[in-house]
C-alpha cells in the first residue's frame, strides 16, 4: 500500500511540474514593421531575452507587419488591454499625449547620441502621464532618420516639394512640417502606403531607410532625397493593465530585457542604416540624391513657432541644452 501511495505521489508531482510548465505567462507584442526591420529585430531579441531571463516563465509572442492592427489600433489595444505590448511611433503616440510629438520636430537633434540622451531623460519624463491613460513606457528603440521619397521629380530644395502629395502619419507636427516645405500632407497608415503610392493616391512619403527597403517602397518610388528632416524614435510600451497583472519579479524581468534590447537594437539600427541605402541603390530602381539640408531647416523653422505651445517650449529648451 505504501509503495502504491509513493507511486501516486510521484505521478502527482510530475503532473504538477508539467502543469506549471504549461502555465507560462504569454504576452502579445504587436508592431507594424517587417521582421527584417531593425526594430522588428529588436522585438524578436527582446522576446529571446525575456525567455532566457524568466527561464521560460514568460513567453513573448511577436506579431509584426501590422498583423494586430495599425499603430493607432495597437495603442488603443494597450489601453483596453486587448494587446499587451507594442513598438510604435512618437508621432502616433502624440495623438494620445500631445507633448510626445516633440520628438518628431524637424531637425531637433544634432546626432544620434543627442537623440538617445534626450529620449532617456526628457522622453521618460514626458511618458509618465501616459500611465494614467493605460500605457507604460519601457524605453525607446530606434526607427531611424527620416528622408523624402517621391515618384514625380528629384527633390533638391524645398521648392521642389511644392504641390507634391506626401503621405504623413496622422500627427500635427508632420502635417505642419510638410506644409512649411510646400507639400500637400496626406495622412495614411503605413499598411496602405505601398498601394497608395502605386495607385498615385500620393506622390511620395518620408521614412527611414529600413522602411524604404523592407517595405519595398523603392519599387513604386523613383527618387529618394537625403533630407534627414526628422529622427524617428520607437517607443516601447506595455499595457498598464498587463503590467499590474505581473508579479514584481516578472516586471523586473520585462524592464531588464527591454533596457538590454533597446541598447542592442540602437546599435544594429545605426549599423544597418547605410547598408539599407546600399541595397536600395543596388536595385537600380531609385535615384538617391544628396541635398543641402540648410534650406530645409530654414523652411521648417516656423514649425517651432506654431507648435511650441503644443509640445512645450520648456521641453524644447531641455532637449537643446542636452546637445552641449
Amino acid at each position: 500500500m505504501k509503495k502504491r501511495f509513493g507511486m501516486l505521489s510521484v505521478v502527482a508531482l510530475s503532473l504538477a511540474i508539467s502543469g506549471s510548465a504549461m502555465a507560462a505567462t504569454v504576452l502579445k507584442l504587436g508592431h507594424i514593421a517587417e521582421s527584417t526591420n531593425p526594430y522588428g529585430k529588436g522585438a524578436d531579441h527582446f522576446a529571446e531575452l525575456v525567455k532566457q531571463k524568466s527561464k521560460g516563465d514568460i513567453e513573448i509572442k511577436v506579431f509584426p507587419s501590422s498583423s494586430l492592427g495599425t499603430q493607432k489600433e495597437l495603442i488603443e489595444g494597450l489601453i483596453y488591454g486587448t494587446v499587451d505590448m507594442t513598438l510604435t511611433g512618437t508621432a502616433e503616440l502624440g495623438t494620445f499625449q500631445p507633448q510626445m510629438a516633440i520628438f518628431d520636430m524637424p531637425f531637433l537633434f544634432k546626432d544620434r547620441a543627442h537623440a538617445f540622451k534626450a529620449l532617456d531623460t526628457v522622453g521618460m519624463e514626458l511618458a509618465k502621464p501616459l500611465e494614467a491613460k493605460g500605457l507604460k513606457m519601457l524605453g525607446y528603440m530606434e526607427n531611424g532618420i527620416r528622408h523624402m521619397t517621391n515618384n514625380t521629380r528629384p527633390i533638391k530644395t524645398p521648392g521642389d516639394m511644392k504641390g507634391l502629395k506626401i503621405r504623413v502619419m496622422n500627427n500635427k507636427v508632420y502635417v505642419e512640417m510638410m506644409k512649411a516645405m510646400g507639400a500637400s500632407p496626406t495622412p495614411m497608415s503605413l499598411a496602405e502606403l505601398y498601394s497608395g503610392m502605386q495607385a498615385g493616391v500620393v506622390d511620395g512619403q518620408e521614412n527611414p531607410s529600413a522602411h524604404i527597403y523592407t517595405k519595398r517602397f523603392f519599387e513604386v518610388q523613383k527618387y529618394a532625397s537625403l533630407t534627414g528632416h526628422a529622427y524617428a524614435a520607437e517607443p516601447f510600451l506595455i499595457s498598464m493593465a498587463t503590467w499590474k497583472k505581473l508579479t514584481p519579479e516578472q516586471q523586473a524581468i520585462i524592464q531588464s530585457a527591454a533596457t538590454e534590447a533597446i541598447a542592442w537594437q540602437r546599435k544594429i539600427s545605426e549599423a544597418e542604416d547605410s547598408e539599407f541605402w546600399d541595397k536600395i541603390k543596388k536595385t537600380g530602381k531609385m535615384e538617391v540624391i544628396t541635398v543641402d539640408r540648410k534650406p530645409f531647416m530654414d523652411a521648417t523653422a516656423s514649425v517651432y513657432k506654431d507648435l511650441a505651445k503644443t509640445v512645450g517650449q520648456a521641453n524644447i529648451d531641455k532637449i537643446r541644452a542636452l546637445e552641449k
